[in-house]
Parts: C-alpha cells; structure tokens; sequence
C-alpha cells in the first residue's frame, strides 16, 4: 500500500469561510473526507497535514523523505514566497504534485510565480476541491 501526505499551507484552515469565490464553500475536513474515501477505494494509505507556519511545512516536508512514497502539496500563499518549501521539496525522491484549488494564473500577477513547479512532478490548478482527487489519481499513475 502506497502511503501519500497531503500538505496544506496557510489558511486553508479556512476553507468553507474564506473567499467562497474563489475556493468554494467546501472546508478541509470535506476535503480530506473525499480523499480518504478514494484512497480507500484505490488501497493508499493517506495522511494529511496542514499548518500557518513555515516551518512546520518544512519539517514534515523533510520527515516526509523516510516514510512516504508520494507527497502533495497546497502550499497556498508559501506557492509564491518559500524558498525554504522549495528547498525541502528539492531533497525528496518522490512524487511532488503542487496543487492549488484556484487558477493562480487567473488572479493577481504576484501568484502567477510558484517557487514549487520546478521541483515538481506536475501540477493541478483551478478544479476546486476535485483538485485534490486528482492528485491522487495522477499520484497512482506515478507509481505504476
């Protein structure tokens, strides 16, 4: 069984509150229900992380490289200004996905730059919630 982290930056705490606009009405906890439900159906082994703090993304980032086989990554407003989630990123040997649940390049120009996409395997952006089901699916295609 293939284990997968799922890392979720700042404010996507929120989700369900914040901008429904742009992210919808769904929260995290919605997110995260959709998610177990396929890895289940799809036999991965997923866990889910999220924090406001820089650091934090980093550590679990670098305690990602001993125990995970795939890692995918909102880093919301870290996309655009995280040398250090680059960094980290740039050390794993695994499958990297960046996701974003808007199309950061249909809002405003400062998050058109993703310091991730580089380190990346690929990226999703602009689904809403159903991004991160496609994260795993793309995830599986990796491992085959």
């Amino acid at each position: 069984m293939k284990k997968i982290i799922i890392l979720n930056g700042p404010n996507l705490n929120l989700l369900g509150e914040r901008e429904k606009s742009q992210y919808g009405d769904f929260t995290l906890k919605d997110v995260e229900k959709s998610c177990k439900e396929f890895a289940g159906k799809n036999n991965l082994n997923i866990s889910f992380f999220q924090s406001n703090i820089e650091g934090e993304l980093v550590e679990k980032i670098q305690e990602s490289r001993k125990d995970q086989d795939g890692l995918i990554i909102n880093a919301g407003g870290y996309t655009h200004t995280s040398v250090a989630i680059h960094d980290a990123l740039k050390i794993l040997k695994l499958p990297i996905i960046e996701l974003h649940i808007s199309n950061i390049y249909n809002r405003e120009e400062f998050r058109h730059k993703s310091l991730i996409s580089n380190v990346a395997s690929g990226v999703i952006c602009g689904f809403g919630a159903d991004g991160y089901i496609m994260a795993l699916n793309a995830m599986i295609k990796y491992f085959k």
